[in-house]
């Protein structure tokens, strides 16, 4: 057993990205990641999957916090700023726990504290307990 953050440090395709919890709470969670040549669009830009897909980390950390295996229903983003090299943060608020369908937030900002996306998602929690020993 380990924690939700060792559950999710250990996924191949967070650490592929360069993705880390540094924070998770019941219904939050904050995640970052360096934006490296290899995350940038023919623009010169972070491409949005990447934006998209940290977001999404984010998200999957919250909406497990309460221990129940819960996997994405749904989920809409909007880019609102370009992301270049440097730290990404994303940041995930349960908005609503509604059960079997939490509602959450998610905001990337970068360095600065700039908000570059905003995304909103819901999930659906699953009757099987997750086998951690806490969240950090």
């Amino acid at each position: 057993m380990g924690t939700l953050k060792d559950l999710f440090d250990c996924d191949e395709f967070e650490r592929l990205m360069g993705a880390e919890v540094i924070e998770a709470r019941e219904g939050y969670a904050r995640v970052r990641m360096m934006v490296k040549p290899c995350h940038l669009n023919l623009g010169g830009i972070c491409h949005g999957g990447v934006i998209f897909a940290l977001a999404d980390m984010a998200f999957g950390v919250a909406a497990n916090s309460r221990g129940k295996l819960t996997l994405s229903l749904n989920a809409g983003i909007t880019f609102l700023k370009p992301a270049h090299p440097g730290p990404l943060y994303a940041e995930a608020c349960e908005v609503m726990n509604h059960g079997r369908v939490p509602f959450i937030e998610v905001r990337v900002t970068d360095e600065q504290g700039e908000l570059i996306a905003l995304m909103t998602s819901s999930g659906y929690r699953k009757r099987e307990d997750l086998d951690v020993d806490g969240l950090m």
